[in-house]
């Protein structure tokens, strides 16, 4: 396929392999979920670049979560697009604020984050229509109704020949995200969902393979989500009865809190709060604390600025701390721990449905991941992995006066 870029340049041999139907899919929603190496946000990067060109009316909008990730990701991936196709002398490119204009006709390329929702929501464009969207890091955005608003931005009639679009590409992150259910889930002409993964990248080296090669012998499960871009860790997985909600409207009304603590030094102190509700056989996570680094005076503070005088069950390991808690004013209380209280734990914790906060992104990432160990010989042991779970720590330690019947230990004073 010939194109009218500068050179008259071959279009497959900038653009390369395996992304046919990403490339000419115009439906509303274009979902690619991909392995390291996938190309998949240097051939959004492309595509947008040649369509932006090839259709005069057209505006794109580039949103992460984010604001100030988008200059070394999405940003830089398009700028490296410009380049490839031989055509920087028709693109202006403005870092403060970031904005890229395609100078023959004044169609732009709009950067936004979600971290300002106020500035996505607002964009008027000077030229045509806004009519298409790129979401990169889609996992990052862990509250559907974020994506709802962000996919209204794009309405209103086009005239023949142009067409709306939202590009969605993300790494391979936990089955139980809405994206999943939303895109992969059904089948519908709006929407095609891919996987992609290094093998269709025929730019790698020998060097690059290599390195899936040997994580397919000696890391199987981390080769399969970042290798072959499948789903992440679900085999093994600790917790399947979690899901995520925005319990902002319910947190004022919670009257049955309980907190746990997980100390830290270079590793963060990690402090989660939930609500128990006997009735409703379920755990509501609505905050968490998570920081590293800091002094015993200062977590006192932060634990204090949070659950006031509840009282916090915290890591029995750490009794010098629990003490100097104490004397700064936080009613810390020793966890029991004991033999197989890990196990019994996780098994209370089962029998509950838990709800999460979306903005506990470090319980989620964790929860997420929380998974069995395996021995040597890949079996795997009734004991999780122990590696990235403070908060998950936390959690037992939180519900341990529930589980003991000392569930006063859970109440405000």
């Amino acid at each position: 396929m010939k194109t009218n870029l500068k050179n008259n340049i071959y279009l497959p041999d900038i653009v390369g392999k395996g992304y046919k139907d990403f490339w000419n899919f115009k439906g509303r929603y274009l979902v690619c979920k991909g392995s390291r190496a996938s190309k998949k946000s240097k051939t959004t990067a492309l595509r947008s670049i040649y369509n932006i060109m090839k259709y005069p009316a057209s505006n794109l909008l580039v949103v992460r979560k984010t604001y100030r990730t988008l200059k070394d990701s999405c940003f830089a991936e398009l700028k490296w697009a410009i380049h490839r196709l031989q055509v920087d002398a028709w693109w202006s490119i403005k870092e403060s604020p970031l904005e890229m204009t395609y100078q023959p006709t004044g169609q732009k390329i709009y950067f936004r984050g979600l971290d300002d929702p106020l500035k996505v929501t607002s964009i008027t464009v000077d030229v045509g229509y806004l009519c298409w969207g790129w979401i990169e890091e889609a996992y990052e955005i862990l509250k559907e109704e974020d994506f709802d608003t962000l996919d209204e931005s794009i309405r209103g009639e086009l005239p023949p020949g142009l067409f709306k679009q939202w590009t969605i590409t993300f790494n391979p992150w936990n089955a139980q995200h809405w994206l999943k259910k939303r895109f992969f889930d059904v089948k519908s002409p709006d929407i095609l969902a891919l996987t992609t993964n290094y093998m269709c990248n025929e730019w790698l080296d020998d060097r690059d393979r290599a390195l899936f090669d040997e994580m397919k012998l000696h890391r199987p499960d981390r080769y399969r989500v970042a290798g072959l871009g499948d789903w992440g860790v679900t085999e093994g997985v600790v917790f399947s009865n979690w899901s995520t909600a925005d319990l902002s409207e319910q947190i004022p009304h919670f009257a049955n809190v309980y907190n746990g603590l997980d100390f830290g030094v270079s590793d963060p102190n990690a402090l989660i709060r939930f609500d128990f509700e006997h009735g409703q056989k379920k755990i509501y996570v609505f905050e968490e604390f998570y920081r590293g680094g800091i002094s015993l005076e200062k977590l006192a503070e932060e634990v204090k600025s949070r659950i006031g005088v509840e009282f916090v069950t915290c890591d029995c390991a750490g009794k010098q701390h629990i003490l100097e808690l104490c004397r700064y004013g936080v009613h810390a209380v020793p966890s029991q721990k004991g033999a197989g209280s890990i196990q019994y734990g996780i098994q209370w914790l089962q029998g509950y449905d838990i709800i999460v906060d979306y903005r506990c992104e470090n319980f989620i990432r964790e929860i997420s991941n929380y998974r069995w160990n395996t021995d040597k010989y890949g079996n795997t042991t009734d004991m999780p992995v122990d590696a990235d779970n403070h908060l998950m720590d936390a959690l037992r330690y939180a519900s341990e006066p529930i589980q003991h019947g000392t569930a006063s230990a859970g109440f405000r004073l």
